[in-house]
């Protein structure tokens, strides 16, 4: 069965870090993405602090590192609960403050640590679990190499170290281990 997957986004790069960082999304990138993707039924740019989506309109939202770059987080929440339907999820993920410390990208707003995250979501969602994911280390550094044909044992250090990461990644202890995680997971659920 085909299911339709809807990619959103936040707004394009405008500010100089942005561009210069190489944030946000260009008509390139939009073509590209389309190119590669046979799911891919709409790429839409919207402003989730102030979305023009209607009200219970989505089953799921997801949100991959963007929390941090949002400099009105609560109204970003908000605006996710009133467009999910009821019963929807909203996963997402967002470094880790109790352990990674807001200094290597000028675009991040903040880092949250566990609790103000919660708190944060509890606001609107009556279902939020948040957990410390993805083990920091040599295997996590390794596993972020670039892939290329050009480049195959690059290319097979980097697997290795994502199959590795992967793995010591996976063990529960490490939800609730704040010191050498990198990223806090979180699935928040909308009331029936």
């Amino acid at each position: 069965m085909f299911l339709p997957t809807l990619l959103l986004l936040i707004l394009p790069g405008e500010t100089e870090i942005q561009k210069k960082l190489g944030l946000g999304i260009n008509q390139e990138i939009i073509d590209k993405a389309h190119s590669r993707r046979s799911n891919l039924h709409k790429i839409l740019l919207d402003d989730m602090t102030h979305s023009t989506l209607p009200d219970c309109s989505f089953e799921c939202v997801v949100s991959v590192e963007v929390l941090e770059h949002v400099e009105q987080d609560a109204q970003f929440v908000r605006e996710v609960h009133r467009v999910l339907k009821p019963g929807g999820f909203f996963l997402m993920t967002t470094p880790n403050g109790d352990f990674v410390k807001n200094t290597s990208n000028p675009d991040h707003k903040r880092h949250y640590e566990r609790e103000q995250l919660r708190k944060l979501l509890c606001s609107c969602f009556a279902n939020v679990q948040v957990e410390y994911a993805v083990r920091d280390g040599y295997f996590h550094t390794l596993g972020l190499g670039s892939w290329s044909i050009r480049h195959p044992w690059r290319t097979v250090c980097s697997m290795t170290g994502n199959v590795v990461n992967s793995i010591q990644s996976a063990r529960k202890k490490l939800r609730d281990q704040a010191r050498g995680t990198l990223h806090l997971l979180t699935t928040a659920r909308k009331r029936d």
